[in-house]
């Protein structure tokens, strides 16, 4: 089972946004579909992330200090998806490289979107 059904992010420029998550998540082998302005990325199986204007028609603002994370499959899927991000609207939170926590060996980068949500691609096949 797992942990979480869905993450929605707010966003005031769905065509902006729709380019930066589905470049990024297609570096990642996620394909990308619509619900009018809306979109999605995963499933109700596997979770979903959704990437829409807010329902209480109020501008979308970004969480300070929240941080979306997505697994990796390898090192350069994470090369992968922060190049595309870089190249679709997104901006830099930290390059692709070794961030390993204790004995665990890890390997990833941050992103924010093109409205400022941060997320970070992560993979544990880390290669020595």
């Amino acid at each position: 089972m797992s942990m979480f059904t869905h993450i929605v992010v707010g966003t005031n420029d769905p065509a902006a946004s729709a380019a930066f998550y589905d470049a990024t998540f297609a570096a990642l082998g996620i394909a990308g579909n619509r619900a009018g302005d809306a979109s999605y990325y995963g499933s109700y199986e596997t979770g979903f992330l959704s990437v829409n204007r807010p329902r209480d028609g109020q501008p979308a603002t970004f969480a300070n200090g929240g941080t979306i994370g997505l697994a990796a499959a390898s090192q350069s899927e994470v090369d992968a998806w922060h190049a595309a991000g870089l190249a679709n609207g997104g901006s830099d939170e930290g390059a692709p490289g070794r961030r390993d926590m204790g004995e665990n060996k890890l390997y990833g980068a941050y992103l924010r979107d093109p409205v400022g949500n941060k997320l970070a691609a992560f993979t544990t096949n880390v290669e020595d």
